[in-house]
């Protein structure tokens, strides 16, 4: 089968692999339809992720149909089509009897990490019945590619971890992929006033129509003056920190009111300095996040519904054949104005 496998900090390419067969009772072999490209793996290609050695098939996202599973499996058969989650948990350890499957000690974030991923044209899946979840019929693929990773990520290491309320007030610092599933699912708690800071005037118009009330280009150093100006020098309930770079953190730490929240998403691969000198009297929460995967159901049926509509998150399509031009295109997101990326893998 063909793979994007990583090959050490600043390097990649698209291999022929041996395809993957069922390695114990538990796994399911999904043949993969589409993927796509997530911050994350921009990250590994850094070498900001030591866990993910050279050798490793990249993605943790996808849709597909299942190819086999294994004979513990018995929620799900071959020719299911189904999404695949980033995380895989073994619903058993304590980790995961509390909630928290990213910890899991038997899976966790394991896929395109620390075992082979979803870009590819077949993925191994532990722990099947509790890391897949089976796709309605006449259900809009493409849309739920996003529920493997980015819509999850954004509402739980964001807006739930933020305590989004009614009339809050919340802003989002970067509006890329993250960012932006973000300000989608905080829409559904209400609050005053959304929010969102960048660099890139394409990203803030996005935002507008993707529901955000105020939108600030930060290029002038100036958001942190013109938010303290918004709010009568309160600051935001909620701040969301969305890009994973040392300044958007700054900027939350010098936006947050009493009492508030700062909501860290990003994947961070340098120190950030923490000014407790002017943050010890606030009465303020810093929370740290990696995706649990629980709400998964819940936004499936909220995409169902129509609640949202994660597929306007898509901004390019590609073939797995082009998948080096897919992440060209992602990696310089503010010249090709790219949001998601697609990859078409098989047919099915």
């Amino acid at each position: 089968m063909k793979a994007l496998v990583y090959q050490g900090p600043g390097k990649k390419a698209l291999e022929d692999r041996p395809k993957p067969t069922i390695a114990a009772p538990t796994d399911a072999i999904v043949k993969i339809v589409r993927t796509t490209i997530c911050g994350t793996d921009l990250h590994i290609l850094k070498g900001d992720v030591p866990t993910c050695t050279p050798g490793r098939i990249l993605g943790h996202e996808g849709t597909g149909v299942i190819e086999e599973v294994g004979a513990a499996v018995t929620a799900f058969r071959a020719g299911d089509r189904v999404i695949v989650s980033c995380i895989s948990s073994c619903a058993k350890c304590d980790y995961c009897r509390r909630g928290m499957y990213s910890h899991c000690v038997n899976g966790g974030w394991i896929l395109g990490n620390t075992t082979d991923g979803t870009q590819a044209e077949y993925v191994r899946i532990p722990f099947a019945e509790t890391s897949l979840y089976r796709i309605p019929a006449g259900a809009d693929e493409e849309a739920l590619v996003m529920l493997s990773d980015i819509l999850p990520t954004g509402f739980e290491c964001g807006v739930l971890n933020g305590k989004v309320q009614p009339g809050a007030t919340v802003a989002i610092v970067g509006a890329g992929p993250i960012g932006l599933a973000a300000l989608l699912t905080a829409q559904f708690y209400s609050p005053s006033e959304l929010i969102v800071i960048d660099f890139d005037d394409n990203r803030l118009e996005i935002s507008s129509r993707f529901g955000a009330t105020t939108t600030i280009n930060n290029r002038d150093g100036k958001a942190v003056e013109k938010i303290m100006k918004m709010t009568d020098g309160r600051g935001v309930d909620t701040a969301i920190e969305a890009v994973g770079v040392p300044s958007s953190f700054l900027t939350c730490e010098d936006i947050v009111a009493p009492g508030g929240v700062i909501a860290n998403i990003g994947v961070h691969g340098v120190k950030v300095d923490l000014h407790l000198e002017r943050l010890w009297d606030r009465n303020i929460a810093i929370t740290t996040r990696l995706v649990d995967t629980v709400t998964t159901p819940m936004l499936l049926k909220t995409v169902q519904s129509h609640k949202i509509d994660p597929k306007r998150l898509i901004t390019h399509h590609f073939k797995l054949d082009n998948i080096m031009d897919a992440y060209a295109t992602f990696g310089e997101a503010t010249k090709t104005n790219a949001l998601k990326v697609i990859i078409s893998v098989t047919e099915a």
